[in-house]
């Protein structure tokens, strides 16, 4: 039993290593319970950064799939607005499904969304408020009455943005599309994302799937960034258009994966009359690094709804597969408006149906109220250094009779025909214009300059104000 016995001395060392210990697990405890208060803590990139924060999940929002959280967005969204004034505000959306129906943005806020995240579309049209027809449009897309209000909307707008960690925003389309090809929708489709009246946006890193229509859709706004966008949907489904900036001015659109039911990048400014009388052209727009799969529909399309106007169109680094067509300008007599100096250069393409597509007979009117006289202006159209394999036709280029498409420029392009492609590669009608270094020939209203007069088709090489913006390293950290 003696030995067994502690010295006076061994017993304080003993109770000061237990003191340590209880301390150390006490410390670690401690540790361990402040990194479960941080709920999420992050960094990311904007054009700007906010002062305040708040996640949805403090508004009673429940990331089960099942829950509607439209009351619990709209909830937050009006509480973070008393901070527009005072460093403005961002909203978490953690790591769940969170179910809700269109929701409206305020100023000088970013809706952040956690890679785990889905926002997942209502199917309740109670939850979808309906708005008026576009000024510029007269009448909605699938309907002449008005329009159901975007998943994610905003007019009236500064310095807004909308990102994620590649986040996803499920429009669960299905439901749309059924209704769409039965006729019995009243109003438009809505769509994901819509910002209108709006300036300084970004629209960033974020997956979007199965959009019940078009995709992003900025329309009378200016200074917009889309970056690293993925948006996914049915090669099959109706007007999925990826990216269509609307009567939009100094606007980029880069490093973005787009597989989709109709146009990858659809560029417009209202439809006819009414697009006439609203007169907001497109100008200023970037697009570079895009991928496009769209088996039914172009890569980048000018129009049809273009009676506004479109100008200066910057396109580089381009790759399509298995696209109906590259570049396609559609219009009609009875648009007006024009589309001019578009530049596109470094594209490729895998499998195409035509690799240019101009057509001035597209038709699809408003109404009967449109002018016939109302003849659009397509002009100083250029197109160089691409490549393309596995082609059906080279080109359909068709102008208007007495209106022809002028300066049409295409230089250092190599089509590789498919087995089966159409034996005469061109067509072309009512245009003007000239090559350099295209192959197979081009038909003759585009006479090639020959090897002794080498033509490089222009590109600007000024930067349009968009490709100065830097952004800023913003974290989120909630307590």
């Amino acid at each position: 039993m003696e030995l067994l016995s502690k010295s006076p001395k061994k017993t304080q060392v003993a109770n000061i290593i237990s003191v340590v210990v209880v301390l150390a697990l006490a410390s670690l405890r401690g540790a361990e319970s402040r990194k479960a208060r941080i709920l999420e803590s992050f960094e990311y990139n904007a054009i700007n950064c906010r002062a305040h924060s708040a996640s949805i999940t403090d508004f009673g929002g429940v990331g089960d799939g099942v829950k509607s959280n439209t009351k619990a967005f709209q909830d937050a969204i009006n509480h973070l607005s008393q901070y527009s004034s005072d460093g403005g505000s961002q909203l978490f959306v953690p790591a769940g499904k969170w179910l809700t129906g269109s929701f409206s943005l305020i100023s000088h806020f970013t809706l952040f969304l956690h890679q785990d995240a889905v926002l997942l579309a209502s199917q309740d049209l109670k939850e979808w408020p309906l708005l008026k027809p576009l000024p510029s449009y007269g009448r909605g897309r699938d309907a002449a009455a008005g329009r159901y209000a975007s998943l994610i909307f905003g007019t009236n707008l500064t310095d807004v943005v909308v990102t994620g960690k590649n986040g996803t925003i499920d429009g669960q389309g299905a439901f749309w599309w059924q209704q769409f090809h039965k006729g019995k929708l009243k109003y438009t489709r809505p769509y994901l994302i819509e910002i209108m009246f709006s300036e300084n946006i970004q629209i960033s890193n974020l997956t979007l799937l199965n959009s019940p229509s078009w995709n992003v859709h900025p329309v009378y706004s200016s200074n917009i960034l889309v970056q690293g966008i993925t948006i996914l949907a049915p090669v099959s489904s109706p007007n999925t258009d990826g990216i269509n900036p609307d009567s939009c001015t100094n606007t980029k659109i880069e490093d973005c994966y787009i597989v989709s039911g109709d146009d990858c990048v659809a560029v417009k400014s209202g439809w006819d009359e009414y697009g006439i009388a609203f007169g907001m052209p497109t100008k200023q727009l970037i697009i570079r690094r895009l991928t496009c799969i769209s088996p039914y529909s172009a890569t980048i399309a000018l129009g049809s709804e273009m009676s506004g106007g479109i100008q200066d169109v910057r396109a580089e680094d381009i790759t399509a597969i298995h696209t109906e067509s590259g570049v396609r300008i559609k219009t009609a007599v009875g648009r007006g408006g024009f589309v001019k100096d578009i530049y596109v250069k470094r594209m490729t393409m895998h499998t195409m149906k035509w690799v240019f597509w101009m057509t001035g007979n597209y038709g699809s009117h408003a109404d009967k109220n449109y002018d016939p006289n109302a003849l659009p202006v397509i002009q100083g159209i250029n197109y160089r250094d691409m490549v393309a394999d596995n082609v059906t036709m080279a080109a359909r280029l068709e102008g208007i009779s007495g209106d022809p498409f002028k300066e049409i420029c295409i230089s250092n392009v190599t089509i590789g025909m498919a087995a089966k492609a159409k034996k005469v590669p061109w067509t072309c009608t009512e245009i003007a214009g000239i090559t350099s270094g295209v192959s197979p020939r081009p038909c003759d209203l585009l006479p090639d300059q020959g090897p002794e007069k080498l033509t490089e088709c222009d590109f600007p090489p000024e930067n349009i104000p968009i490709d100065s913006v830097k952004l800023q390293k913003c974290t989120y950290g909630m307590n």
